[in-house]
């Protein structure tokens, strides 16, 4: 594996760790989106470009893209987050 490879956090244990996804205006960049995870202790974990996500979570009905986009994050939480 390489060194910079992400390594991402089992669902079941990111389900555990991660208290809330709150989309945000990102402060750097006028007119972007953000998803900030927070951990249940409510600490900033990490956050995920909204577009990057969207697009990879393809053509979802309006009424599942929630789930979707939890389940997506929660697939994707980085093991370092366990270290915040």
């Amino acid at each position: 594996m390489n060194k910079d490879e992400i390594k991402y956090l089992a669902f079941e244990e990111a389900a555990k760790l991660v208290g809330a996804i709150q989309e945000e205006e990102d402060i750097q960049q006028s007119n972007k989106r953000i998803l900030t995870v927070y951990s249940k202790a409510n600490k900033e974990l990490c956050w995920f470009d909204y577009d990057d996500v969207m697009q990879d979570i393809g053509d979802v009905a309006k009424a599942d893209q929630k789930e979707a986009v939890q389940s997506y994050i929660l697939a994707h939480i980085p093991d370092w987050a366990l270290d915040i």
